[in-house]
């Protein structure tokens, strides 16, 4: 993999991983427009360790007042109920789901799962979905307002991202508008909750890009790119979500995967 390569994967993995469009989706296409080789599920996994950097930075202040609300909680149990305290269990319990079903499925997800058909299918389903939840959701509640079983529904939504074309933060977003949560609110803990979840899957492929072809420095590049796009790409959508509607990525993602299929149709994709 050359410079140039990892310096727009990370672009890509930057700005599209945090938008409910797909990154590993945009990883597998736009190689295959390009004429590029697959970089591969392992390259994707710790391409996002930098935009994990990115919600580290974005979130600090956040993060150390779970950090500190866990600590209190440990130390006096009558502090568990604060909602500081909740928040670091609830990203550990939100992230079982995905963690089972990724060692359960491994092989698919690094393999069959790839294919185009299933990301072109799986981006028109879920941007059906996406469109029906927002026109008949609430969007009431707050961030403060998100219980244990809210978690689970939304953990377990996080789970089908595994599958390329589903996107991790459409479809936890969708999940959590879908149970009552503003959309603003809904997109900050989808980026919260994606920390262990991205951490431990980056963690777990880096020895498979190791003894892959993909070079230190080129790494390091696609790394950078994905952080610095991935920071404006959150500061970005929770502007939009404040005033804005889901409706322009539900285009989008109905858009995109026709012409898949149109593209492999004509014989100008493989499969």
């Amino acid at each position: 993999m050359t410079i140039f390569e990892a310096a727009v994967l990370g672009v890509v993995q930057g700005v599209t991983e945090f938008l409910p469009i797909s990154s590993t989706a945009h990883l597998r296409i736009v190689p295959a427009l390009l004429g590029w080789t697959d970089p591969g599920a392992a390259f994707t996994a710790v391409l996002q360790l930098g935009t994990l950097a990115a919600v580290l930075a974005f979130f600090a202040p956040d993060l150390v007042g779970i950090a500190r609300g866990a600590l209190a909680a440990v130390v006096d149990p009558a502090r568990r109920r604060d909602p500081q305290g909740r928040v670091a269990g609830y990203l550990i319990v939100g992230t079982l789901p995905v963690v089972i079903v990724g060692v359960l499925f491994k092989d698919a997800i690094r393999g069959a799962l790839r294919a185009l058909p299933v990301i072109a299918t799986a981006l028109i389903v879920v941007a059906v979905a996406l469109a029906v939840v927002e026109k008949l959701a609430r969007h009431r509640r707050a961030f403060e307002e998100i219980t244990w079983s809210d978690v689970l529904i939304i953990g377990g939504a996080q789970a089908l991202a595994l599958i390329p074309g589903v996107s991790r933060s459409g479809i936890t977003i969708l999940a959590a508008m879908a149970i009552g949560l503003r959309r603003d609110a809904a997109a900050r803990f989808s980026f919260l909750l994606s920390i262990p979840a991205v951490a431990g899957a980056g963690i777990f492929e880096m020895k498979h890009v190791l003894h892959s072809n993909v070079g230190a420095v080129p790494m390091a590049i696609g790394l950078l790119a994905a952080g610095v796009t991935g920071y404006a790409s959150i500061a970005w959508l929770l502007r939009f979500l404040r005033t804005r509607t889901m409706f322009p990525f539900v285009g989008y993602r109905i858009a995109l995967g026709l012409l898949i299929f149109g593209l492999l149709a004509g014989g100008l994709l493989q499969a």
